[in-house]
């Protein structure tokens, strides 16, 4: 995970704990992302790179947690276009099940999204469910001055 500096806010410095806490707590995930609703990298974590992962399989997306931001993003869109096209209110969590691991996509506030890689194995209730539990603890912390805070934060940080 992207280290907190000292400079940070107690809001950031909170936030970069409740991702740590997800992390650490959740038994299957490879990658986690928090994105801006214009899809810029907010918070990342790659704990794939530490931990053991299934045979054959790369740990997260290919390249960088950017890469899976920009996954977070599109699916997010396309979710919220299909949404308003069907009429069917406001996307509160997308899941995508493949052969070698699973996506969730989770809104949580004001358009941004949190996004999880996890393995096939994983415990798809359990991932969900912490996911809404760090939705709950961010979305009233996400303003637009921490959003801005963080994206400075992930460029000083690259």
């Amino acid at each position: 995970m992207t280290a907190p500096t000292p400079a940070l806010s107690s809001a950031a410095r909170n936030l970069h704990w409740l991702l740590t806490n997800l992390v650490e707590e959740v038994p299957g995930l490879l990658s986690v992302a928090v994105v801006s609703s214009d899809g810029l990298l907010l918070l990342s974590s790659d704990p794939g790179r530490n931990r053991q992962t299934p045979a054959g399989h790369s740990g997260g997306p290919k390249g960088s947690s950017a890469d899976l931001a920009t996954i977070v993003s599109g699916v997010g869109s396309l979710t919220i276009g299909a949404a308003k096209l069907m009429d069917g209110g406001g996307v509160k969590q997308t899941m995508v099940a493949m052969e070698e691991g699973s996506l969730f996509v989770m809104s949580i506030s004001d358009g941004s999204l949190l996004g999880v890689h996890a393995t096939p194995d994983c415990d798809m209730s359990v991932i969900a469910y912490h996911m809404a539990l760090f939705v709950g603890r961010a979305g009233h912390v996400l303003t637009p001055e921490l959003r801005s805070e963080l994206r400075q934060s992930m460029e000083t940080t690259r």
